[in-house]
């Protein structure tokens, strides 16, 4: 929290390196805001805990550095000195001046990222979308070409509550008024006074921040998950998803006739947050009314706001300009009585369309702050008040006012047809398992004598076929069915009274978790036969998608939905649905089932495989990928991985999860969001109409990459699932017990309490890793499957590898991610996890192999790379790792010591207070952890 916060300057070239030069100058500014910031922390822990904490904080950074360089054993020995004589209380403040470093550390960071991201633009005159549609056109696709491409087009990031973000909102909010006021200073020429003042109001957010609690002191329910993902809306979609829109409408007229119709609303926000029911038995039919509520008061809420502000703009005099007939009988049925506001009938018919719509949100039962002039008649579709607005419009554009129609008006419009009355579409999930039983216990009531949990396969298509066209209802109001089956029902209610109130784009999907047969999907369609949302002639209000996950059921998914799509009475429900069906893939449990490697792999293989089912049955295939945030849950750069996508596998249509910290760190400021999404938008257009519909540049890297799968799966489960006390090293050497205690979201850790590695959840399993240092899942078997693969193809050998990442996007992403990875990695810190084994020979035996894999993945990483250090392709991301260590590293040797005195019984609460903030602040410091 000095002025050596940061590497020094010689430290930094000591080799003269001419990247590292030009990284020094582009990261001048970031180095000054984190000195900034780390002074001000500095001056507030100095002022609040005394002269003695900081210098402590200052001795365990420097001590640190040298043990993390090159595992120093004498500054090993004086960090376990220093740590071993501060108390508890001395070991908590500590940690949070550690922890709060990382943060605001981040926020200098995100500050340079705004600051380099507008360099580019004002450099290139454009973003990524305009720089992607200057491609189309070089390639001879024509603006119409473009429109007619974004009508049946669809980008959607879905939001869940993945419990991966430790940060509270209240410290959310403070942060993001520490970014505001270095973004002011950035872009405002400030006088002395407000450079002061300034100054202050940073010292001021700083130590609010540090008298403010890290950690929930309560458990979060499903609502207030709902409530925290609804702020991002606030902060970005609800404006910026409309006006991306709008940018884009504007860039495909550049240099054309003007469009005969607008361009569609291809970009559209999802949610699971409170309809995801697997593993969370918080989420009830109850909780999923609530949340649709939230979503609706929100943005009902921003539509009377913004037609208030409209309202007082269109102030257009009756007699000063002409008006179309269609909006002088709009504003004559307006409520609004008052006399200064006669003879301007824009503001008179926007009084009319906020009484309506406040109607609208009193009948839907959402909350709403204001209050109309005049009672209104309620909306009966969100289609009626769209076309209320585009009276509006058209009077406008035909009395010679278009620029005042192009303004708010414009980004209202678009903002209704963008986010209806619902505001996101909320996905309901549940696991297949649940489905099964439901079903079972359906059947067997109504046909006594049978056990359908006893029939195999195709016996239960057959009878699920059957039910699908029958006219009867299968649940019996005589029949007390178990509290199980009587909630999953009641969900479905709930979904199909959505339907009706909301509209069909308030649940517009139905995901079955660890889909694994034809039954599965059957079982679903059935469950929503009985509510109404599938009926018996062969139509449906909902998408049923099937979630694929592990290993084997991503081999299995071609097949499976190969024969579903030649069922007769399913494909009638696809047909009804626009001839689309969308399939999820699950990157996370195929991870924690066969490793980073095969399971991009068979992801990748899975929608080759997936592609040319659906080309063949002439349906419109939409993936929706379930990326979590970290590489070893499917995460990495959005962009890198849609460009990467197999040959027709986005064909215009995608969906991806954002999880946990991943969504803040994107959404949390608008100017980030809005490139974010433009990155969506721009991904999908390139790899849907730029690229060659080909699997791989060549067969024979297929080829490659099954022998090389096969070999990493082999030596990924030869660790974890087949070797004996890995279950109970994995339980000693990270933090995964602990991580329980934190409450940081609404759904357990585990699916089973037992403590099963095939049980964990793929979150914790992945977070806990991330904690010591080692994030195994991103990286482990890759090392020895290629030093085999070398060995057993001698002819091809190094050679080959290195033609594959040069020529192959989907190679090249996945080293990329690796090489992310390892960079954030530390076997030195890994290694004092490892201590924490009280059996010293399986301490030993596990850590010594994940210790040699690590540096053989790292040195054939580098090799195939032609590197000769981590992330050397991408300086900016290797001085920000670099710039972490310093606050990160010790977070994690407190963190060992806080764990030796927990496991050792100390009764003392500010233990396992200690280990919840270190595991805050490294979360903070890896950023995207889980």
């Amino acid at each position: 929290m000095s002025l050596q916060t940061v590497p020094s300057d010689a430290t930094d070239l000591r080799s003269n390196r001419p990247e590292d030069v030009q990284a020094l100058e582009a990261d001048t500014r970031l180095r000054d805001d984190i000195r900034l910031l780390g002074r001000i922390l500095g001056d507030t822990v100095r002022d609040q805990e005394g002269a003695d904490v900081f210098d402590l904080v200052e001795r365990i950074r420097q001590t640190s550095i040298r043990f993390h360089r090159d595992e120093d054993r004498i500054a090993r020995r004086e960090l376990e000195q220093i740590l071993d004589g501060m108390s508890t209380s001395e070991t908590v403040r500590i940690v949070r001046a550690f922890s709060y470093f990382s943060h605001l550390a981040n926020i200098a960071e995100d500050q340079n990222n705004i600051r380099q991201m507008r360099a580019r633009s004002a450099a290139n005159g454009s973003g990524v979308l305009a720089e992607t549609l200057a491609h189309a056109r070089s390639a001879g696709i024509s603006s119409d070409a473009l429109r007619n491409f974004f009508k049946t087009a669809q980008v959607s990031p879905v939001l869940t509550a993945h419990p991966t973000e430790v940060r509270r909102k209240s410290t959310m909010d403070r942060e993001m008024e520490v970014a505001s006021l270095l973004d002011r200073r950035e872009r405002v020429a400030l006088t002395a006074d407000e450079a002061d003042a300034s100054d202050e109001q940073l010292r001021r957010e700083v130590l609010t921040l540090w008298q403010t609690n890290l950690l929930r002191r309560t458990k979060l329910t499903v609502l207030d998950e709902v409530a925290n993902g609804l702020s991002f809306y606030d902060y970005t979609f609800l404006r910026e998803v409309p006006r991306l829109v709008n940018v884009l409408e504007d860039r495909l007229e550049e240099g054309g006739e003007q469009a005969a119709s607008e361009l569609a609303s291809f970009l559209r926000m999802g949610s699971w947050i409170g309809g995801d029911r697997d593993g969370n038995p918080f989420v009830t039919a109850d909780v999923m009314r609530g949340t649709l509520r939230l979503q609706s008061s929100r943005v009902m809420q921003f539509y009377l706001n913004e037609l208030h502000v409209l309202g007082s703009e269109l102030s257009i005099a009756a007699h000063l300009a002409d008006v179309s007939e269609e909006l002088r009988t709009l504003a004559e049925r307006s409520p609004d009585t008052s006399p200064h506001r006669s003879g301007e009938p824009y503001r008179l018919a926007v009084s009319g369309i906020y009484a309506r719509l406040t109607a609208t949100a009193e009948a839907l039962e959402v909350e709403i702050t204001r209050r109309p002039v005049g009672k209104g008649r309620p909306y009966e579709s969100v289609k009626e008040l769209q076309a209320d607005l585009d009276v509006l419009h058209r009077s406008l554009i035909s009395n010679n006012a278009r620029v005042i129609a192009r303004g708010r008006l414009r980004l209202l419009r678009r903002a209704v047809d963008c986010f209806g009355f619902h505001l996101a579409r909320l996905d309901i999930r549940q696991n297949s398992a649940v489905h099964e039983r439901t079903i079972a216990e359906l059947m067997d009531a109504a046909n006594p004598g049978m056990s359908y949990l006893a029939l195999g396969e195709d016996a239960r298509i057959s009878l699920l076929t059957n039910e699908l066209r029958s006219t009867r209802s299968l649940v019996s109001p005589f029949v007390k069915y178990s509290d199980e089956t009587m909630g999953e029902l009641n969900v479905f209610h709930a979904a199909a009274e959505a339907h009706a109130k909301f509209g069909s784009d308030a649940i517009p999907q139905c995901i079955i978790s660890m889909c694994k047969g034809m039954s599965d999907m059957l079982e679903v369609a059935v469950l929503l036969k009985e509510v109404g949302l599938v009926h018996p002639s062969g139509r449906s209000a909902i998408n049923i998608v099937p979630l694929f996950e592990t290993i084997e059921d991503l081999q299995a998914s071609s097949s499976i939905m190969d024969r579903m799509l030649s069922l007769h009475d399913y494909r009638r429900l696809v047909d009804s649905r626009g001839s689309v069906q969308e399939v999820m893939l699950g990157y996370s449990d195929s991870n924690k089932d066969g490793g980073f490697v095969t399971s991009g792999w068979e992801l990748y293989k899975a929608e080759i495989g997936l592609v040319d089912v659906f080309e063949r049955h002439g349906v419109r295939l939409r993936l929706f990928h379930g990326r979590g945030g970290s590489v070893g849950r499917g995460g990495g750069p959005s962009y890198d991985a849609i460009i990467a996508q197999p040959g027709g596998a986005v064909n215009g249509q995608i969906r991806i999860t954002e999880q946990g910290e991943i969504i803040s760190s994107k959404y949390s400021n608008a100017e980030v969001g809005r490139n974010n999404l433009e990155i969506l938008a721009a991904a999908t257009l390139e790899a849907s109409l730029l690229h060659p519909r080909q699997s791989a540049p060549r067969r024979e890297y297929l080829t490659t990459m099954d022998e090389l799968s096969s070999l990493a799966f082999k030596a990924y489960r030869g660790l974890v699932y087949e070797t004996e006390g890995f279950v109970d090293y994995f339980w000693a050497s990270t933090v995964i017990n602990e991580i329980a205690t934190l409450n940081i979201g609404s759904r357990p850790a585990s699916r089973k309490k037992t403590r099963a590695i095939e049980d964990l959840r793929a979150i914790p399993w992945v977070f806990s890793w991330a904690q010591c240092r080692l994030m195994l899942p991103g990286w482990y078997g890759f090392g020895s499957a290629v030093e085999q693969w070398i060995a057993e193809h001698p002819d091809k050998g190094m050679p080959f590898l290195k033609e594959l990442y040069k020529e192959w996007p989907f190679f090249r992403m996945l080293l990329s991610n690796m090489d992310m990875v390892l960079a954030k990695s530390s076997i030195a810190i890994a290694s004092r996890y490892a201590e924490l084994v009280p059996d010293e020979a399986l301490r030993e035996k596990i850590f010594g192999r994940i210790r040699r894999e690590w540096h053989s993945c790292i040195e054939t990483l580098l090799d195939i790379m032609s590197q000769d250090r981590l992330l050397q392709g991408n300086p900016l991301l290797e001085r920000s790792v670099r710039h972490r260590f310093p606050y990160l590293d010790p977070l994690n040797h407190v963190q060992v010591e806080l764990l030796k005195e927990h496991r050792a019984q100390n009764p003392d609460e500010q233990v396992l207070r200690g280990i919840q903030l270190t595991i805050n602040g490294i979360s903070a410091g890896l950023r995207n952890t889980g």
